[in-house]
């Protein structure tokens, strides 16, 4: 097989690290060596990560290799969560090109550190490990839109540290604690990306006809708060609860389309309202014009939408970047995302890590999430370079 994941829950990493590795190179077989490998280790281990990394790239001698510290890891149909964990994960994918990103704030806008000399051409995805605290991805994936239009962003952020300096982030031989690590993927296999949202519409979808930044004066001519009251008046007492626990906004991603459903919107949480001039609060800007509509998340909208975007996908190997407040804060049985993703992708190489937030594309353009499960799909496509 091209693609191969481990997991272990050793306690001691060299004994963990090894583990993953036997599962690794017994489902890669061959004997060309992988062009990805990713390494996801939980706190327990992080001290030990470049150790591990440095064992991974001794027996599985990839040509690249990427990995961080993550406060959950994924393997296979399981979910370990904030407990000692390694996850392992090797695909031949063709060419490969790493990097170690830096983005810094200046009076002339944003300067990029870090971008390879020889930035390949017809890359089929660029993947993406990032220290929350010091890479503005958001600014980043901005920027990418205007250099890149296009090109699928996916990863996540670390998770493995409360504070600036505490997460490492590995590429290649190399453990950093600052930035963002990661590779543009070459076309020589296919991927796609599906990002599950987890929520589902309430109401109609809404013209936005005042706002500014990121306030919602209005929707459809009538105050925003208005119109938030009209949908959860017309909602059953559960949804209503669900509302009253934290009600979000889909913003349409493209509005060509006669009609919006599942996957059209981009969510962001409702943050507040306020009662005089009847406005509300969205964590993202908005502009005058666009089409919104409220939404609601809940265990079983989550489930849903994660296995509906799946359906009629195939693919080899996968990569599961699901947030932290999902897994068992979110579902009433552990090991949700990745039990749906191998019960609908069966046979794939799965591995992954809970993030601090998502990246991932929704429509044509990159954003990144929070609450999401953003899932890479890898499957052969033009004959690798051996």
């Amino acid at each position: 097989m091209d693609f191969a994941a481990g997991l272990s829950e050793h306690p001691v990493t060299a004994h963990a690290v090894g583990e993953a590795i036997g599962q690794v190179l017994e489902g890669l077989g061959g004997d060309a060596p992988p062009d990805l490998t990713l390494l996801f280790v939980t706190p327990p281990h992080g001290g030990a990560i470049e150790d591990a990394a440095a064992a991974v790239a001794a027996t599985l001698g990839p040509r690249t290799m990427l990995g961080c510290v993550a406060e959950s890891v994924v393997g296979g149909s399981r979910e370990v969560e904030q407990a000692p964990a390694v996850a392992l994960w090797a695909g031949r994918t063709g060419p490969v090109t790493p990097f170690h990103l830096r983005l810094t704030p200046t009076p002339d806008g944003n300067t990029l550190t870090g971008w390879p000399e020889m930035e390949p051409e017809g890359a089929a995805a660029l993947l993406v490990l990032a220290d929350p605290f010091t890479f503005p991805a958001d600014a980043f994936l901005t920027l990418l839109e205007d250099e890149r239009p296009g090109l699928p962003v996916v990863g996540g952020l670390a998770s493995g540290a409360q504070a600036p300096g505490g997460n490492r982030l590995v590429v290649d031989g190399h453990v950093v604690s600052d930035g963002a690590v990661g590779a543009f993927i070459s076309a020589g296999v296919d991927v796609a990306a599906v990002v599950s949202q987890g929520c589902r519409p309430v109401g109609e979808p809404l013209v936005i006809t005042r706002a500014e930044r990121n306030i919602v004066y209005e929707l459809a001519g009538r105050p925003a708060r208005d119109r938030l009251r009209e949908v959860a008046s017309a909602l059953s007492e559960a949804a209503r609860q669900l509302m009253a626990g934290g009600v979000h906004l889909g913003r349409v991603i493209d509005e060509s389309k006669p009609d919006f459903g599942r996957g059209d919107f981009l969510i962001r949480n409702v943050l507040g309202g306020d009662p005089e001039n009847g406005a509300i609060a969205v964590g993202d800007l908005v502009e005058v014009g666009e089409t919104a509509q409220f939404q609601v998340r809940d265990a079983a909208s989550a489930d849903e939408d994660l296995r509906q975007l799946l359906d009629g996908r195939t693919a080899d190997g996968v990569l599961l970047f699901t947030c932290n407040g999902r897994g068992t804060r979110l579902f009433p049985t552990p090991d949700h995302d990745a039990g749906v993703v191998t019960e609908r992708l069966p046979g794939a190489a799965l591995a992954g890590m809970f993030c601090a937030g998502e990246l991932g594309p929704v429509g044509k353009r990159n954003f990144l999430h929070g609450f999401t499960a953003s899932v890479v799909l890898f499957r052969r496509g033009l004959t690798t370079e051996e």
